[in-house]
């Protein structure tokens, strides 16, 4: 098995950590901030046991923020609230490594990131926007729920090996993730069945670059 080259990583939750909505996420955070947090949650609250309804949950969600200015929206969740020692730790792995984000949130959140923090990649899921105004309409690019699709997808276009990557997430949804790569990483793990499953566990983002140098040495 090769070392690891690539550290990809969940967004919300894991990254980017927005207080006051569920799972830290992406989606809450702009529903807050559009004023439809309630309408929102209560579709949360409908679809997240219905997983093969994943896509339907997207579609009504996105369309709650019909007309809304992206700039309403923006002003209010950006700059992102980082996990602290996010930072540090890439600073830390920009030398040896290459960075990506794979994350069924909101490729708006997703993308600003990936820009700030200087990373080669990211996928998540679509919002569309015309004239400044979100239209309602998405695209599900990153299944809550199959996660690892994706990641193999990855994988496939950037002609890396499944064992070169390292995968950092925090919640169950990351699960068929890590099971498919060279070490996986729950951060700040919001279920114990992710413990279980994980090669490493922290809960300090600072740890992670030490966790993936212990585990190149190990090899």
């Amino acid at each position: 098995m090769g070392q690891i080259s690539t550290v990809v990583f969940d967004l919300d939750g894991t990254l980017v950590r927005y207080r006051g909505v569920e799972f830290e996420s992406s989606w809450g955070a702009i529903a807050a901030a559009a004023g439809v947090q309630g309408e929102s949650q209560c579709l949360l609250d409908e679809f997240l046991s219905r997983h093969d309804a994943y896509p339907e949950w997207v579609r009504r969600d996105a369309a709650l923020l019909t007309g809304i200015p992206v700039e309403r929206i923006t002003r209010q969740i950006f700059p992102p609230p980082y996990a602290a020692g996010v930072r540090e730790a890439i600073d830390c792995l920009r030398a040896r490594y290459n960075f990506g984000i794979l994350s069924s949130g909101v490729d708006l959140v997703a993308e600003y990131v990936r820009a700030d923090l200087g990373f080669e990649f990211a996928v998540a899921n679509h919002l569309f926007v015309k004239d400044g105004h979100f239209t309602g309409e998405s695209e599900t690019r990153v299944h809550l729920w199959k996660k690892d699709r994706v990641m193999r997808q990855i994988a496939i276009n950037r002609d890396l090996a499944l064992s070169e990557i390292c995968y950092v997430g925090d919640h169950m949804n990351d699960i068929p993730v890590m099971q498919i790569v060279g070490l996986s990483i729950a951060f700040n793990p919001k279920d114990e069945k992710l413990e279980e499953i994980a090669d490493c566990v922290t809960r300090d983002f600072t740890k992670i670059p030490c966790l993936i140098e212990d585990f190149q040495a190990r090899r």
